[in-house]
Protein backbone atom coordinates (compact mmCIF):
# COMPACT_ATOMS: atom_id res chain seq x y z
CA UNK A 1 0.00 0.00 0.00
CA UNK A 2 1.23 3.83 -0.74
CA UNK A 3 2.42 5.44 1.79
CA UNK A 4 2.37 8.51 -0.24
CA UNK A 5 -0.67 11.13 0.67
CA UNK A 6 -1.68 12.25 -3.20
CA UNK A 7 -1.27 8.64 -4.32
CA UNK A 8 -3.62 7.31 -1.42
CA UNK A 9 -6.25 9.95 -2.23
CA UNK A 10 -6.25 9.59 -5.83
CA UNK A 11 -6.49 5.75 -5.07
CA UNK A 12 -9.45 5.90 -2.68
CA UNK A 13 -11.66 8.29 -5.59
CA UNK A 14 -10.96 6.16 -8.24
CA UNK A 15 -8.25 7.88 -9.57
CA UNK A 16 -4.97 5.75 -9.39
CA UNK A 17 -2.40 6.15 -11.89
CA UNK A 18 -3.29 9.79 -13.37
CA UNK A 19 0.01 12.10 -13.18
CA UNK A 20 -0.57 14.98 -11.36
CA UNK A 21 -1.97 18.10 -13.49
CA UNK A 22 -3.69 15.94 -15.74
CA UNK A 23 -7.27 16.82 -16.80
CA UNK A 24 -9.85 14.13 -15.99
CA UNK A 25 -13.15 13.33 -17.37
CA UNK A 26 -13.70 16.03 -19.80
CA UNK A 27 -12.89 18.62 -17.52
CA UNK A 28 -15.00 17.53 -14.95
CA UNK A 29 -11.87 16.96 -12.83
CA UNK A 30 -8.63 18.09 -12.63
CA UNK A 31 -5.76 16.12 -10.34
CA UNK A 32 -3.61 18.33 -7.82
CA UNK A 33 0.01 19.24 -9.02
CA UNK A 34 1.95 18.07 -5.61
CA UNK A 35 1.76 21.09 -3.50
CA UNK A 36 5.18 23.33 -2.54
CA UNK A 37 5.56 23.50 1.08
CA UNK A 38 3.58 26.15 2.40
CA UNK A 39 1.31 26.62 -1.13
CA UNK A 40 -2.00 26.33 -0.92
CA UNK A 41 -4.12 22.87 -1.75
CA UNK A 42 -4.97 22.38 -5.01
CA UNK A 43 -8.54 23.02 -7.12
CA UNK A 44 -11.25 21.13 -5.92
CA UNK A 45 -12.85 18.14 -7.51
CA UNK A 46 -15.43 19.11 -10.13
CA UNK A 47 -18.24 16.94 -12.02
CA UNK A 48 -19.10 18.52 -15.85
CA UNK A 49 -20.95 21.25 -15.73
CA UNK A 50 -24.60 20.67 -16.40
CA UNK A 51 -24.94 17.76 -14.34
CA UNK A 52 -27.70 17.13 -11.99
CA UNK A 53 -28.39 14.22 -9.51
CA UNK A 54 -30.72 13.34 -6.68
CA UNK A 55 -30.78 13.72 -2.66
CA UNK A 56 -30.95 9.66 -2.38
CA UNK A 57 -33.91 8.32 -1.43
CA UNK A 58 -36.78 6.69 -4.12
CA UNK A 59 -39.89 4.83 -3.79
CA UNK A 60 -40.38 1.08 -4.07
CA UNK A 61 -38.07 -2.35 -2.69
CA UNK A 62 -36.37 -3.30 -6.23
CA UNK A 63 -33.11 -2.07 -6.30
CA UNK A 64 -32.16 -2.70 -9.38
CA UNK A 65 -35.50 -1.22 -11.07
CA UNK A 66 -34.07 1.80 -9.06
CA UNK A 67 -30.50 1.71 -9.96
CA UNK A 68 -31.61 1.37 -13.58
CA UNK A 69 -33.95 4.57 -13.29
CA UNK A 70 -31.26 6.60 -11.66
CA UNK A 71 -28.41 5.68 -14.23
CA UNK A 72 -30.97 6.44 -17.38
CA UNK A 73 -32.41 10.17 -16.20
CA UNK A 74 -28.95 11.53 -14.61
CA UNK A 75 -26.62 9.79 -16.31
CA UNK A 76 -23.49 12.66 -15.40
CA UNK A 77 -23.72 11.89 -11.98
CA UNK A 78 -26.45 9.23 -10.98
CA UNK A 79 -26.94 8.48 -7.39
CA UNK A 80 -26.42 5.13 -5.27
CA UNK A 81 -30.21 4.86 -4.56
CA UNK A 82 -31.64 4.35 -0.98
CA UNK A 83 -34.82 2.56 -0.84
CA UNK A 84 -35.96 3.03 2.70
CA UNK A 85 -39.34 1.88 2.28
CA UNK A 86 -37.59 -2.16 2.93
CA UNK A 87 -37.54 -1.49 6.33
CA UNK A 88 -34.69 -1.61 8.80
CA UNK A 89 -31.24 -0.64 7.69
CA UNK A 90 -32.44 0.53 4.46
CA UNK A 91 -33.55 4.12 5.87
CA UNK A 92 -30.77 6.30 5.90
CA UNK A 93 -29.46 5.78 9.63
CA UNK A 94 -29.77 2.55 9.37
CA UNK A 95 -27.95 2.24 6.16
CA UNK A 96 -25.06 4.80 7.50
CA UNK A 97 -24.41 2.78 10.46
CA UNK A 98 -23.72 -0.88 8.63
CA UNK A 99 -20.77 1.16 7.22
CA UNK A 100 -19.38 1.69 10.47
CA UNK A 101 -16.33 -0.26 11.64
CA UNK A 102 -15.73 -1.49 14.82
CA UNK A 103 -19.41 -0.45 16.32
CA UNK A 104 -22.81 -2.15 15.66
CA UNK A 105 -25.99 -1.06 16.27
CA UNK A 106 -29.23 -2.86 16.83
CA UNK A 107 -33.22 -1.46 16.88
CA UNK A 108 -35.23 -0.94 19.96
CA UNK A 109 -38.37 0.53 20.38
CA UNK A 110 -36.87 4.12 20.50
CA UNK A 111 -34.75 3.83 17.42
CA UNK A 112 -30.90 2.63 16.49
CA UNK A 113 -28.39 1.78 19.75
CA UNK A 114 -25.31 0.62 19.90
CA UNK A 115 -25.22 -3.34 20.25
CA UNK A 116 -22.41 -5.16 22.01
CA UNK A 117 -21.40 -7.11 18.75
CA UNK A 118 -22.97 -7.30 15.26
CA UNK A 119 -26.87 -9.12 15.25
CA UNK A 120 -29.36 -9.55 12.67
CA UNK A 121 -29.81 -6.03 11.99
CA UNK A 122 -26.29 -4.78 11.16
CA UNK A 123 -26.11 -7.95 8.76
CA UNK A 124 -29.77 -6.68 7.32
CA UNK A 125 -28.35 -3.30 6.77
CA UNK A 126 -24.90 -4.79 5.15
CA UNK A 127 -26.55 -6.85 3.07
CA UNK A 128 -29.04 -4.68 1.70
CA UNK A 129 -26.14 -2.25 1.20
CA UNK A 130 -24.28 -5.04 -0.77
CA UNK A 131 -27.38 -5.80 -2.94
CA UNK A 132 -26.94 -2.12 -3.89
CA UNK A 133 -24.59 -1.78 -5.01
CA UNK A 134 -24.58 -4.96 -7.46
CA UNK A 135 -27.50 -3.46 -8.80
CA UNK A 136 -25.54 0.07 -9.28
CA UNK A 137 -22.71 -1.61 -10.58
CA UNK A 138 -25.06 -3.32 -13.33
CA UNK A 139 -26.71 -0.53 -14.23
CA UNK A 140 -23.74 1.91 -14.75
CA UNK A 141 -21.80 -0.93 -16.74
CA UNK A 142 -23.30 -0.34 -20.57
CA UNK A 143 -23.26 3.66 -19.34
CA UNK A 144 -20.03 4.09 -17.46
CA UNK A 145 -20.65 7.27 -16.05
CA UNK A 146 -17.63 9.10 -15.06
CA UNK A 147 -19.11 10.24 -12.05
CA UNK A 148 -20.87 8.58 -9.26
CA UNK A 149 -22.48 10.05 -5.97
CA UNK A 150 -22.58 7.97 -2.70
CA UNK A 151 -24.79 9.23 0.21
CA UNK A 152 -24.63 8.91 4.22
CA UNK A 153 -25.49 10.27 7.24
CA UNK A 154 -22.90 12.99 8.22
CA UNK A 155 -21.46 12.83 11.69
CA UNK A 156 -23.70 14.93 13.61
CA UNK A 157 -26.60 13.49 12.36
CA UNK A 158 -25.54 10.26 13.03
CA UNK A 159 -24.88 11.30 16.65
CA UNK A 160 -27.84 12.89 17.29
CA UNK A 161 -30.19 9.68 15.91
CA UNK A 162 -28.24 6.58 17.65
CA UNK A 163 -28.58 5.88 21.03
CA UNK A 164 -25.42 4.46 23.59
CA UNK A 165 -26.36 1.60 25.63
CA UNK A 166 -27.71 4.21 28.53
CA UNK A 167 -30.47 5.30 26.05
CA UNK A 168 -28.90 8.45 25.76
CA UNK A 169 -28.15 10.22 21.98
CA UNK A 170 -24.39 9.33 21.61
CA UNK A 171 -24.31 13.22 20.82
CA UNK A 172 -24.59 13.69 25.20
CA UNK A 173 -20.71 11.71 24.86
CA UNK A 174 -18.12 14.19 23.41
CA UNK A 175 -15.64 10.67 23.79
CA UNK A 176 -18.69 9.02 21.71
CA UNK A 177 -18.97 11.58 19.21
CA UNK A 178 -15.47 10.78 17.77
CA UNK A 179 -15.48 7.77 18.26
CA UNK A 180 -18.34 7.41 15.35
CA UNK A 181 -17.10 10.31 13.48
CA UNK A 182 -13.51 7.86 13.57
CA UNK A 183 -15.32 4.73 12.49
CA UNK A 184 -17.65 6.77 9.76
CA UNK A 185 -14.15 7.76 8.31
CA UNK A 186 -12.90 4.19 8.11
CA UNK A 187 -16.27 2.67 6.71
CA UNK A 188 -16.62 5.44 4.12
CA UNK A 189 -13.15 5.15 2.42
CA UNK A 190 -13.50 1.60 2.45
CA UNK A 191 -16.76 2.40 0.30
CA UNK A 192 -15.27 4.87 -1.85
CA UNK A 193 -12.70 2.75 -2.62
CA UNK A 194 -15.41 -0.50 -3.52
CA UNK A 195 -17.92 1.77 -5.25
CA UNK A 196 -14.71 3.40 -7.40
CA UNK A 197 -13.81 -0.01 -8.24
CA UNK A 198 -17.06 -1.76 -9.23
CA UNK A 199 -18.00 1.38 -11.88
CA UNK A 200 -14.70 2.64 -12.78
CA UNK A 201 -15.71 5.85 -11.88
CA UNK A 202 -14.92 9.25 -9.46
CA UNK A 203 -16.91 9.02 -6.49
CA UNK A 204 -18.49 11.73 -4.88
CA UNK A 205 -19.49 11.88 -1.17
CA UNK A 206 -22.95 13.56 -0.02
CA UNK A 207 -22.77 13.79 4.01
CA UNK A 208 -26.38 14.36 4.79
CA UNK A 209 -26.79 17.31 8.01
CA UNK A 210 -30.61 17.49 8.49
CA UNK A 211 -30.38 17.70 12.15
CA UNK A 212 -27.24 19.50 12.53
CA UNK A 213 -29.60 22.70 12.75
CA UNK A 214 -31.27 20.92 15.88
CA UNK A 215 -27.71 20.09 16.77
CA UNK A 216 -26.27 23.98 16.93
CA UNK A 217 -29.78 24.82 18.61
CA UNK A 218 -30.00 22.96 21.41
CA UNK A 219 -33.03 21.64 20.59
CA UNK A 220 -32.82 17.69 20.24
CA UNK A 221 -35.10 16.47 23.56
CA UNK A 222 -33.27 14.67 26.01
CA UNK A 223 -33.80 10.62 26.67
CA UNK A 224 -36.59 11.44 29.03
CA UNK A 225 -38.03 14.14 27.19
CA UNK A 226 -37.63 16.60 30.08
CA UNK A 227 -35.14 18.70 28.81
CA UNK A 228 -32.67 19.08 25.48
CA UNK A 229 -29.23 17.76 24.50
CA UNK A 230 -26.88 20.25 25.18
CA UNK A 231 -26.05 22.64 21.96
CA UNK A 232 -22.84 21.95 19.75
CA UNK A 233 -20.99 25.23 19.26
CA UNK A 234 -20.44 25.77 15.62
CA UNK A 235 -16.39 25.96 15.79
CA UNK A 236 -16.67 21.91 17.26
CA UNK A 237 -19.25 20.95 15.12
CA UNK A 238 -17.41 22.52 11.50
CA UNK A 239 -13.75 21.32 13.02
CA UNK A 240 -15.50 17.67 13.02
CA UNK A 241 -16.77 17.77 9.63
CA UNK A 242 -13.78 19.51 8.25
CA UNK A 243 -11.31 16.75 9.78
CA UNK A 244 -13.72 14.04 8.25
CA UNK A 245 -13.47 15.72 4.93
CA UNK A 246 -9.69 16.37 4.88
CA UNK A 247 -9.48 12.98 5.42
CA UNK A 248 -11.46 10.78 3.47
CA UNK A 249 -9.49 11.42 0.24
CA UNK A 250 -12.33 11.72 -1.77
CA UNK A 251 -14.73 14.95 -2.98
CA UNK A 252 -17.56 15.77 -0.48
CA UNK A 253 -20.82 17.88 -0.61
CA UNK A 254 -22.82 18.33 2.36
CA UNK A 255 -26.26 18.73 2.17
CA UNK A 256 -28.56 20.03 5.18
CA UNK A 257 -32.47 20.42 3.91
CA UNK A 258 -33.63 21.79 6.81
CA UNK A 259 -35.28 25.69 6.63
CA UNK A 260 -32.34 27.48 7.82
CA UNK A 261 -29.23 25.29 6.82
CA UNK A 262 -26.09 26.56 8.40
CA UNK A 263 -24.49 27.32 5.01
CA UNK A 264 -21.80 29.92 6.12
CA UNK A 265 -20.69 26.67 8.29
CA UNK A 266 -20.82 24.13 5.51
CA UNK A 267 -18.96 25.69 3.29
CA UNK A 268 -16.24 26.35 5.51
CA UNK A 269 -15.18 22.83 5.62
CA UNK A 270 -13.18 22.25 2.62
CA UNK A 271 -16.12 20.71 0.45
CA UNK A 272 -16.25 20.77 -2.86
CA UNK A 273 -20.37 21.47 -2.90
CA UNK A 274 -23.06 22.55 -0.04
CA UNK A 275 -26.82 21.41 -1.16
CA UNK A 276 -29.76 22.91 0.08
CA UNK A 277 -33.84 23.58 -0.24
CA UNK A 278 -33.70 26.28 -2.99
CA UNK A 279 -37.59 26.85 -2.62
CA UNK A 280 -37.65 27.40 0.90
CA UNK A 281 -39.12 30.97 2.08
CA UNK A 282 -35.31 31.87 3.38
CA UNK A 283 -34.07 31.85 0.01
CA UNK A 284 -36.31 33.34 -2.63
CA UNK A 285 -39.12 35.39 -2.65
CA UNK A 286 -39.97 38.65 -0.60
CA UNK A 287 -39.49 36.53 2.41
CA UNK A 288 -35.95 35.74 1.48
CA UNK A 289 -33.24 36.67 4.59
CA UNK A 290 -30.67 38.87 3.95
CA UNK A 291 -28.02 37.23 5.89
CA UNK A 292 -29.19 33.54 4.18
CA UNK A 293 -28.67 35.13 0.40
CA UNK A 294 -25.66 36.71 1.40
CA UNK A 295 -24.25 33.05 2.60
CA UNK A 296 -25.02 31.93 -0.99
CA UNK A 297 -23.36 34.63 -2.39
CA UNK A 298 -20.28 34.37 -0.33
CA UNK A 299 -20.39 30.34 -1.51
CA UNK A 300 -20.16 31.10 -5.08
CA UNK A 301 -18.01 33.96 -4.87
CA UNK A 302 -15.89 31.28 -3.54
CA UNK A 303 -16.14 28.89 -6.31
CA UNK A 304 -17.79 26.17 -4.50
CA UNK A 305 -21.21 25.17 -6.48
CA UNK A 306 -24.74 24.61 -4.48
CA UNK A 307 -26.42 21.63 -4.84
CA UNK A 308 -30.05 23.71 -5.25
CA UNK A 309 -33.11 21.62 -4.64
CA UNK A 310 -35.81 22.87 -7.20
CA UNK A 311 -37.93 19.89 -8.53
CA UNK A 312 -40.69 18.95 -5.56
CA UNK A 313 -39.85 15.77 -3.79
CA UNK A 314 -43.54 14.83 -4.07
CA UNK A 315 -46.09 15.33 -7.24
CA UNK A 316 -47.67 19.45 -6.67
CA UNK A 317 -51.56 18.94 -7.84
CA UNK A 318 -50.27 20.47 -11.28
CA UNK A 319 -47.29 19.54 -12.74
CA UNK A 320 -44.65 21.97 -13.28
CA UNK A 321 -43.19 23.01 -16.15
CA UNK A 322 -39.60 23.36 -16.81
CA UNK A 323 -39.32 27.03 -16.91
CA UNK A 324 -41.67 27.11 -13.89
CA UNK A 325 -38.76 25.08 -11.68
CA UNK A 326 -35.63 27.10 -12.97
CA UNK A 327 -37.28 30.27 -12.04
CA UNK A 328 -36.05 30.39 -8.72
CA UNK A 329 -32.34 29.73 -9.67
CA UNK A 330 -32.15 31.80 -12.20
CA UNK A 331 -33.80 34.56 -9.82
CA UNK A 332 -31.23 33.72 -7.12
CA UNK A 333 -28.23 34.58 -9.79
CA UNK A 334 -29.78 37.82 -10.53
CA UNK A 335 -30.22 38.78 -7.15
CA UNK A 336 -26.69 37.80 -6.35
CA UNK A 337 -25.12 39.40 -9.38
CA UNK A 338 -24.30 36.36 -11.14
CA UNK A 339 -24.23 35.77 -14.61
CA UNK A 340 -26.75 33.38 -15.54
CA UNK A 341 -24.06 31.49 -18.07
CA UNK A 342 -22.43 30.92 -14.69
CA UNK A 343 -24.77 28.26 -13.65
CA UNK A 344 -24.04 24.95 -15.67
CA UNK A 345 -20.31 25.52 -13.29
CA UNK A 346 -22.16 27.14 -9.86
CA UNK A 347 -25.51 25.44 -9.54
CA UNK A 348 -26.55 21.40 -9.40
CA UNK A 349 -30.24 20.85 -9.50
CA UNK A 350 -31.51 18.23 -7.77
CA UNK A 351 -34.74 17.65 -6.15
CA UNK A 352 -35.62 19.52 -3.08
CA UNK A 353 -35.62 16.24 -1.00
CA UNK A 354 -35.28 12.36 -0.99
CA UNK A 355 -38.10 10.91 -2.82
CA UNK A 356 -39.28 8.04 -0.97
CA UNK A 357 -42.68 9.57 -0.19
CA UNK A 358 -43.39 10.07 -3.89
CA UNK A 359 -44.70 8.00 -6.56
CA UNK A 360 -42.77 6.01 -9.25
CA UNK A 361 -43.85 8.27 -11.97
CA UNK A 362 -43.14 11.75 -10.10
CA UNK A 363 -40.13 10.44 -9.01
CA UNK A 364 -38.97 9.81 -12.91
CA UNK A 365 -40.43 13.04 -14.12
CA UNK A 366 -38.44 15.06 -11.18
CA UNK A 367 -35.55 13.01 -12.16
CA UNK A 368 -35.71 14.18 -15.75
CA UNK A 369 -36.84 17.62 -14.59
CA UNK A 370 -33.70 18.11 -13.01
CA UNK A 371 -31.60 17.17 -16.07
CA UNK A 372 -33.01 19.24 -18.37
CA UNK A 373 -32.24 22.09 -15.66
CA UNK A 374 -28.90 21.13 -16.19
CA UNK A 375 -28.87 21.52 -19.40
CA UNK A 376 -30.59 24.50 -19.29
CA UNK A 377 -28.17 25.75 -16.81
CA UNK A 378 -25.19 25.17 -19.75
CA UNK A 379 -27.01 27.59 -21.78
CA UNK A 380 -29.64 29.87 -20.38
CA UNK A 381 -32.84 30.29 -22.40
CA UNK A 382 -32.53 34.19 -23.42
CA UNK A 383 -36.85 34.75 -22.42
CA UNK A 384 -36.37 33.22 -19.66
Amino acid sequence: MSTDPLEAALAAAGLAGTRPGETVGGGAFVVPEPAEEGDPAGPPARWADGAATGVGSLPGTDPREAAATVVGELPLLPHLPELPARGVGADMIGRTAGLLVDIAVEVVPSGYRVAARPGRDHRRAVDLLRGDLDAFDEACDPVRPEWVKVQAAGPWTLAAAVELHSGHRVLTDAGAVREFAASLLEGLRAHVAEVATRTGAHVLVQLDEPMLPAVLAGALPTASGYGTVRAVGRTEAQDALRDLVSALGAPVVVHCCADRPPVRLLAGIGAVGVGIDATLPVFRGETAVPAALDALGETWDAGTPLLLGLVPAREPASRPQLRDVARPVFELADRLGFDRSRLGALAVPTPTCGLAGSTPEWARRAMALVRDLGQAFVDPPEDW
